[in-house]
């Protein structure tokens, strides 16, 4: 935990004295107040999250972590674990539900090769940055050390500094992973914490036998790991993964740089939770963009007190449903920046009439 104190102590919550103002901005903009309704509360978040009453909304980046999981070769997906790196290529090659959705909102794309068990030879474009080719078993043992663990995030802090480096002021979560859902469900029923049960879900789809397998593998996980659940961390390294660990370095120190990041589904959100039990103000800089069809994940929001953005049952990840949400973000933006107030446009206010 130590080597983590100074990506921590970076960590300050939002200017809560601003809100005041940029409420009284919205008030007088031309229409009934509060009629916007969660657009509002967005514009609200974005403004304190940057910290200014006149935001800015530049460029968008999706990051999305690939990494493969040896709790695989347990049967708790449909697919097999080839199919991380033919989707990474399908990502490079821009034929992914990700590509679609990132062209059509804006946003840059990264593709980060964090724990791919593959080589991935001659892919072209992809960020790569594997501290391990997958984690290990997590029925068995623990996901991975705590050292590979704080590598994992570091990968993470470094990509969130080279985007506000470059301008980047609406950062996006994603992953690829088979597998991934089982550590993500282990980590909920750790740190929310609640039952194994009331966060698993069917994944990629899988039948009744491999859900009641699925539940059993991750509660083994928990008992066989129990020693190493003593923080936030070591919780990580023990049932996580390394994909799950670059987001949540990449949350820290994006919020580290007051830098708005938008988590994707079931899966980010779960990295989230670990970023939030380890500094209590990362909430203030996240946009959960929405609620995934995945089981569990509107346990995580109940638990949480947290309103996603949308709700279209989605279950892919990629930093689909973040890309999706930016859309709605930037709209709440522009309609704090754009439209005009009942002194510019000459209309009378509920006040004057």
């Amino acid at each position: 935990m130590k080597r983590l104190l100074p990506i921590l102590n970076a960590i300050t919550p939002v200017d809560r004295s601003l809100e005041s103002e940029i409420r009284a901005h919205l008030d007088n903009l031309t229409k009934p107040p509060g009629s916007l309704g969660f657009l509002e509360d967005l514009a609200t978040s974005y403004c304190l999250m940057t910290g200014t009453t006149a935001p800015r909304l530049a460029k968008k980046r999706i990051v999305t972590f690939a990494g493969d999981h040896g709790v695989a070769a347990e049967g708790v997906s449909a697919f097999p674990s080839e199919v991380t790196p033919q989707m990474v290529y399908n990502m490079l090659g821009g034929g992914a539900a990700i590509n679609v959705l990132t062209r059509h909102v804006g946003a840059d794309l990264q593709v980060v090769d964090i724990g791919v068990a593959d080589p991935l030879e001659g892919a072209s474009g992809l960020v790569r940055k594997k501290v391990r080719g997958g984690t290990d078993n997590i029925s068995a043992g623990p996901a991975m050390s705590e050292e590979e663990a704080i590598q994992a995030i570091q990968v993470g802090v470094d990509l969130a500094n080279g985007a506000a480096d470059d301008g980047v002021t609406l950062l996006g979560t994603g992953e690829m992973g088979i597998a991934n859902t089982t550590p993500s469900s282990a980590l909920y029923a750790a740190l929310i914490p609640c039952p194994v049960i009331e966060v698993t879900g069917r994944g990629t789809g899988i039948d009744d036998t491999r859900l009641k397998n699925k539940i059993e593998v991750i509660e083994r996980s928990l008992t066989v790991n129990g020693h190493m659940l003593q923080n936030p961390l070591t919780t990580l390294a023990a049932v996580g993964g390394l994909e799950i660990a670059g987001i949540c370095g990449l949350i820290l120190a994006a919020a580290g740089r007051k830098l708005p990041v938008v988590v994707d589904g079931f899966i980010s959100s779960a990295a989230a939770l670990v970023a939030m039990r380890l500094s209590r103000s990362v909430a203030d800089y996240l946009f959960f963009s929405h609620c995934s069809a995945e089981a569990g994940h509107r346990t995580f929001f109940d638990r949480m007190a947290i309103r996603p953005i949308l709700d279209l049952d989605l279950r892919l990840g990629e930093g689909t449903g973040g890309a999706l949400a930016m859309q709605v973000i930037e709209a709440a933006v522009k309609i704090y920046n754009e439209m005009a107030t009942f002194d510019s446009a000459g209309v009378s206010s509920k006040a004057d009439s």
